[in-house]
């Protein structure tokens, strides 16, 4: 009785194994059509961030950034900012928007001890708005290497159109 115990046991966590197995490549099999997407559609993928239980992509073509299924012109961006549970710790400010003249840009140093469970953002603020970019609370420095990625290619890109 026990042996037969012990048999439905193995089977019955082999089947959950088989289940989880099954789920990842899904999964897996999911991420790789969302990048090969973005690929063909002529993006460059700066990174991905986890939103639930899936990751956003936030991307770039020669003329817009996007996060997800959302689209941000480049030439209406006039500031980008990372903050930490709302509070701004590094900005840029386009050059190109006089009415953004009031804020302060800053430089984003590196944490090498990190944050632990604050939250990164990134505020890219446009003429029409504001996109916030939810980079996320995770422990070992994920959500700020997550957030410098995003912030510094608005920047780039910012500085890049400053100087034309």
């Amino acid at each position: 009785m026990r042996d037969f115990f012990a048999a439905l046991a193995a089977l019955a966590l082999l089947a959950a194994a088989a289940s989880l197995a099954t789920t990842l490549q899904a999964y897996r099999r999911r991420r790789v059509r969302a990048r090969d997407s973005e690929r063909a559609l002529g993006r460059t993928i700066i990174a991905e961030i986890p939103a639930g239980d899936d990751l956003t992509l936030f991307s770039e073509d020669g003329s817009r950034f996007y996060y997800g299924e959302r689209s941000i012109d480049k030439d209406l961006i006039v500031a980008v900012r990372v903050l930490i549970n709302g509070v701004p710790i590094a900005s840029y400010v386009s050059t190109r928007h006089p009415e953004g003249t009031e804020r302060q840009p800053t430089s984003f140093d590196d944490r090498p001890e990190g944050i632990a469970r604050d939250r990164w953002d990134v505020a890219i603020e446009t003429v029409r708005g504001t996109t916030l970019v939810e980079c996320g609370a995770i422990r070992e420095r994920v959500s700020q290497e997550l957030a410098r990625l995003v912030f510094d290619a608005v920047k780039s890109e910012l500085e890049r159109r400053d100087r034309n």
